[in-house]
């Protein structure tokens, strides 16, 4: 994605402030272990960790969530995610398919194992094939999104996840 495009996308999304930087929601003291997982569902501000290695998409995606009034969380390759994802037990994780040094089948399926509760993740990817999204499935995504994808279509994912 473009700069102009990003640049475009955020002005689609609130006209009024394409141009000044976003003011993220409030932010919230971190807490640790069992006690972030205890605090998790009752946190007002949902967080959301976006794990994905191309900037672009990053800047557009935190911008379009951010002015949903999420917290988002950002790591750049797989192992970072998984990191984040233990420390920090966000409400829902965007995953990106093809990363370095840990691709996003890799983190799904470790989460999968090592999580007593599974966490609710959209998977995101420009990847084409039918099998790529039955193994996804298989492993317990709860949405399959293909670049590129119109960005009202993940905020909604997202809403409808976090509401229930």
């Amino acid at each position: 994605m473009s700069k102009e495009k990003t640049t475009q996308a955020k002005e689609q999304l609130n006209p009024e402030s394409a141009e000044r930087p976003s003011e993220g929601p409030p932010s919230e003291t971190r807490e640790k272990g069992s006690e972030a997982q205890a605090s998790a569902a009752s946190r007002a501000v949902k967080r959301i960790l976006l794990v994905d290695d191309d900037g672009e998409i990053i800047e557009a995606i935190k911008f379009a969530l951010e002015n949903k009034g999420y917290e988002v969380l950002v790591a750049r390759d797989g192992n970072q995610g998984l990191a984040i994802a233990e420390r920090e037990d966000p409400d829902l994780m965007i995953l990106d398919m093809m990363m370095p040094k840990r691709s996003g089948f890799l983190v799904l399926e470790k989460l999968r194992r090592t999580r007593p509760v599974p966490m609710r993740i959209i998977m995101i990817t420009a990847n084409e094939g039918s099998r790529h999204k039955a193994y996804a499935e298989m492993l317990g995504v709860d949405d399959y999104l293909r670049k590129p994808f119109a960005m009202d279509r993940l905020v909604e994912s997202v809403g409808r996840l976090l509401a229930g």
